[in-house]
């Protein structure tokens, strides 16, 4: 049974609607092929409060820029996705007012990355002749088979398992699918909206929470207008036209019937407050329930075990132990600070270098001679820097790197939690194929390095093409990323014992990012603005 919400409505009054519309689903076209046995209600909700956040901006809607936080870690100290996204399904007729309801939800909501997920881009590619029918209004965009749920469905439960997916975009005009597709990551609640949201079996079992938006068919019908001749280009014919023979026919059989599984029923669309305060309070209650505590479980977790294999430290030759010290030296020079790590940087990225994979590759000298010599046996090789200190290592991989790609990532930690949070990222195209170079100038407990690795296998770029380079790593770290990651190849210059209780590494080398950059952190600097050495 769904709960329908209004200042004026009451509980039996929309139980004998759900009633009548669940039995209107008999007869010939019946959803009995697609539709589950009907679930109960939402479970009791907790008492929240609202969140709010001054964070930098994430996420637009169609007026105002909502501010949200970073993404805290959606995996656990294994490094594997421990909470999926939360996803809210939400259906209802033609211009029922589903997208204003979700932006809505979004603004009230106040949470970090919110993905709107919409049914529309997911048209299926008509042929010819069903392009000719769509020209002259007599295709029907409205009937299931319109749909492509193969790929949605696909769509969404990646996207709900936190990998990066790509969204096709539909042109309304052509009627067609643009060649560039939309790359989305990063959900931390998932709104997916559609007329058809409910019709699929194995598509409802993705959604955590399913919202009916009802509205009169006299305004639908007068938005619908509106759209579809201002936005899309339609003459006011062909849209009743295409009304009268498809769209209010399948409202009727397809749409109105999928009311009764829903579990709430928001009447009056995106002006009904009183539904979406109740929405937002639920859904705050079921993030709460999946918040992780991932940097205080590295803290504590496998120490004091002999350094793992995949790590590989510079030999400390007199030269690099030289070089270590003046950068150590808190009395030295910021230009000398900025040359003697230039130089580890280029030793550290050459000795990174070595272990990509190479084939054997016979050439001609000058002197006609064949020379049996090496080369790299991969597609690509790509550069990611942890911002803002590994950013400093970009002039020394792109120096040994002819055309290398850059991508980069931020992440800070939440002063509240003190956990990680991710920020931004900007990563190149298809680097699923690509040996990855993660670059990050420190690593104390690991906790950074692990959501940046983490999010490159989320772009699905293979573990063992990944290779952690830092100028400095605690023992921590290494044991963190290195348990979490067993494939990944770590290479550093120097790995210190100790972690203080603010997670700096001891001896260490300070706040590398103010340091390097000329802006100088306190005396007591704490994890505030902190680069890498924060995590």
């Amino acid at each position: 049974m769904s709960v329908s919400i209004g200042e004026r409505s009451s509980n039996m009054e929309n139980e004998d609607k759900n009633a009548c519309v669940s039995s209107s689903g008999s007869g010939e076209g019946s959803l009995d092929r697609l539709l589950p046995s009907v679930s109960t209600g939402l479970s009791p909700r907790k008492r929240t409060t609202s969140q709010c956040k001054s964070e930098p901006p994430l996420l637009r809607t169609s007026k105002r820029t909502i501010y949200t936080a970073g993404r805290p870690p959606w995996y656990n100290e294994h490094g594997t996705q421990s909470k999926e996204a939360f996803v809210i399904g939400l259906c209802g007729g033609s211009a029922s007012g589903k997208t204003t309801v979700a932006r809505k939800i979004i603004e009230a909501l106040d949470v970090p990355w919110v993905v709107l997920l919409s049914m529309d881009s997911f048209y299926k590619v008509l042929s010819k002749e069903e392009q000719i029918l769509a020209a002259s209004n007599d295709y029907n965009f409205d009937h299931p088979d319109a749909f492509d749920f193969t790929l949605l469905t696909h769509t969404l439960r990646k996207l709900k398992k936190g990998k990066s997916v790509k969204i096709p975009v539909y042109d309304f005009t052509t009627h067609g699918r643009q060649k560039d597709w939309k790359t989305v990551y990063g959900a931390s609640v998932i709104i997916f909206e559609g007329i058809m949201a409910f019709t699929d079996k194995e598509l409802l079992q993705l959604l955590d929470m399913k919202i009916f938006v009802d509205t009169d068919s006299d305004i639908r019908l007068v938005r619908r207008l509106r759209r579809d001749i201002t936005e899309r280009g339609r003459d006011i014919e062909g849209v009743i036209k295409q009304y009268n023979k498809f769209v209010k026919p399948a409202f009727e059989q397809y749409i109105e019937p999928t009311m009764r599984l829903a579990d709430i029923v928001v009447p009056r669309g995106g002006g009904n407050m009183v539904a979406i305060d109740l929405i937002v309070q639920h859904v705050h209650s079921q993030l709460e329930e999946r918040e992780l505590s991932v940097r205080a479980a590295l803290a504590s977790a496998h120490q004091a075990q002999p350094l793992p294999q995949t790590l590989s430290v510079l030999d400390s030759t007199p030269q690099v132990r030289g070089m270590h010290t003046i950068i150590r030296n808190k009395e030295t020079s910021r230009d000398e600070f900025i040359f003697y790590s230039k130089r580890l940087m280029r030793l550290l990225i050459e000795r990174a270098l070595s272990f990509l994979p190479s084939q054997v590759h016979t050439v001609q000298t000058p002197q006609g001679e064949d020379y049996e010599g090496r080369s790299f046996n991969g597609k690509r090789i790509t550069g990611v820097s942890i911002l803002r200190a590994g950013e400093t290592m970009e002039p020394a991989l792109r120096a040994v790197c002819k055309d290398v790609r850059i991508g980069k990532i931020l992440i800070q930690t939440n002063q509240d939690t003190g956990e990680p949070e991710l920020h931004y990222l900007r990563l190149p195209k298809d680097i699923s194929e690509d040996h990855v170079i993660l670059m990050d100038c420190t690593v104390s407990t690991g906790a950074a390095a692990m959501m940046a690795v983490r999010v490159l296998l989320d772009h699905d770029v293979q573990e063992d093409k990944i290779l952690l380079v830092s100028l400095l790593m605690a023992e921590m770290g290494v044991h963190s990323v290195a348990y979490a990651f067993p494939q990944v190849k770590i290479i550093t210059t120097a790995v210190d014992k100790k972690v203080n209780d603010l997670f700096h590494i001891i001896p260490g080398i300070g706040n590398f990012g103010d340091r390097y950059f000329g802006t100088d952190a306190p005396p007591d600097w704490s994890d505030e603005d902190m680069d890498e050495p924060s995590y």
